[in-house]
């Protein structure tokens, strides 16, 4: 592969994981490019629930603003029973505090959330390539050359590494040959719909089950006119196809004939995929979103999966391009694979349920929210580590109010945000040690924020609230090492300096 420009990422699928682990890679300064075999952005409203976990790493990637101007909380679901529709809350709604400052799950349909990403791309110089297809995909130990087809012709792509984040149907999978392993239910099919109506109130997510657990929804898009319409199909039912058919369906099922279906705007007969990749990549190619994994679509989990994926993935490549040891990247299947599985156990426990018209499947709580969700045990987290009274390494670093020495407030997540690492040193001694703490020049900068419990302790930042000593679990002091993607990498409550420095070595150059 001598004699050839060589980029350092090439990411094949431009939709919420392909997109998400592409910015994080060009924040880092990286040569990526991002094709997709579609000639232009994804249309339907497919994914269309963001979590709260989710909207943090959004956030963290500048294409949150976007995304809430573009979305909504979700309205209470209206169940329909004849002629009365009773209420039913499916989220209970929170308000924002200062350890998780946007806790519910956000309904903003998937066309406008990958816009949102494509935008903020977009803004940092660098295009989604439409209309290019992956045919055929080679490596060696120094890079990948990727065969990539489109109206011009076939290119040759040489690069250091490839994710592929190109759907269940991944031509990237295929071409590693790794197995994807579950099952498909041909008999089980959804027809989804998206359709400005008229007739029908916006207040409500609508849902008329039925036996043999047949059922319709209906979900207002926010600023719009516009319903995501869900059909559950018998097995031996032809999909209705026409605009007279689908609401000749609809009129049936609901006994209302007040619903008025105008332009359809985009449609799709869904099969719920329960699959795993057996695993992540295979040398210098990974899989990330549904190219590693798919799930029924209840609880909103696909989406937010994908989009951690990417988060997860884009800084141990940013770290390994810069002269990290090649086995952070190990750890990405290793951290990553555990939680699509659960996830999957969770969305098909959930998608039997409404099958079966259980109405707690219908409940979503913290297990959908993923702020939870956590790296503890795994390589990059030993279970042997120091903890606080709340945290341990590998959990969701959460935020807080602070005050600088100025007297002005900043949320700790501003002083996160950005391709770095962020040390946190509670009290003066922490604060002492974290002087001391030598770091690379290469890869990932570290952010140093001392944090005293009074403003005799002269340090950077004061806690006056106690959020952060109240959702960090502190009681004395400590040093606390917050990884690019948000989670803990080390906790240091004593042996600051020297246990600080051995847990970054694994992840630095």
């Amino acid at each position: 592969m001598n004699n050839r420009q060589v980029i350092d990422v090439l990411v094949i699928g431009a939709g919420p994981s392909g997109t998400a682990a592409a910015i994080d890679l060009v924040r880092r300064g990286l040569d990526v490019r991002i094709v997709d075999r579609s000639p232009h952005a994804f249309d339907g409203s497919r994914a269309k629930g963001v979590q709260p976990r989710s909207l943090e790493v959004l956030e963290d990637l500048g294409a949150l603003p976007d995304v809430l101007a573009g979305g909504s909380t979700y309205p209470k679901l209206g169940i329909h029973a004849g002629p009365l529709a009773v209420p039913w809350k499916m989220f209970t709604h929170r308000e924002a505090t200062p350890n998780v400052p946007y806790p519910n799950t956000w309904l903003i349909p998937q066309f406008r959330t990958d816009r949102a990403l494509h935008a903020r791309l977009s803004e940092l110089g660098h295009e989604i390539e439409f209309g290019r297809e992956l045919t055929e995909l080679t490596q060696d130990e120094d890079a990948v050359v990727a065969k990539v087809a489109g109206a011009d012709g076939t290119e040759e792509i040489v690069a250091r590494y490839v994710v592929g984040a190109d759907g269940g149907s991944s031509a990237v999978r295929k071409q590693l040959g790794i197995g994807f392993v579950g099952t498909t239910d041909e008999s089980d099919r959804m027809l989804i719909v998206d359709a400005s109506v008229t007739g029908l109130a916006r207040n409500r997510w609508h849902m008329w089950p039925g036996r043999g657990g047949k059922f319709i929804g209906a979900c207002p898009l926010p600023h719009s006119d516009m319903f995501q319409w869900m059909i559950r199909l018998t097995p031996d039912e032809e999909p209705p196809a026409g605009k007279d058919d689908i609401v000749q369906r609809i009129h049936q099922h609901t006994r209302n004939r007040g619903i008025h279906l105008h332009d359809i705007h985009w449609t799709s007969v869904f099969r719920p995929n329960i699959r795993l990749a057996e695993s992540y990549g295979r040398g210098r190619v990974f899989l990330a979103g549904d190219a590693a994994h798919v799930h029924t679509p209840a609880g909103a989990q696909g989406l937010n999966t994908g989009v951690q994926d990417g988060y997860n993935l884009g800084w141990k490549l940013g770290q390994v391009l810069a002269g990290a040891d090649a086995t952070l990247l190990d750890t990405y299947e290793a951290e990553r694979q555990p939680i699509a599985a659960w996830v999957l156990g969770l969305s098909t426990d959930k998608w039997g349920g409404i099958a079966k018209l259980d109405p707690s499947s219908m409940k979503r709580g913290k297990d959908e929210q993923q702020l939870a969700l956590t790296y503890y045990g795994g390589p990059l987290a030993p279970a042997d580590g120091m903890r606080t009274g709340t945290l341990r390494a590998g959990d969701r670093a959460p935020d807080a109010e602070l005050l600088r020495a100025d007297g002005t407030g900043t949320r700790l997540f501003d002083v996160f945000r950005g391709p770095y690492f962020t040390a946190i040193a509670y009290g003066p001694e922490a604060a002492r040690a974290l002087e001391l703490l030598a770091w690379p020049t290469a890869g990932a900068q570290l952010k140093r924020l001392t944090v005293g419990t009074t403003a005799a302790d002269g340090l950077g930042f004061l806690d006056p609230k106690n959020t952060l000593k109240g959702a960090y679990g502190l009681t004395g002091d400590a040093l606390l090492l917050i990884r690019p993607d948000g989670y803990i990498g080390h906790i240091a409550t004593r042996d600051f300096l020297t246990a600080t420095q051995s847990a970054a070595r694994p992840m630095t150059p």
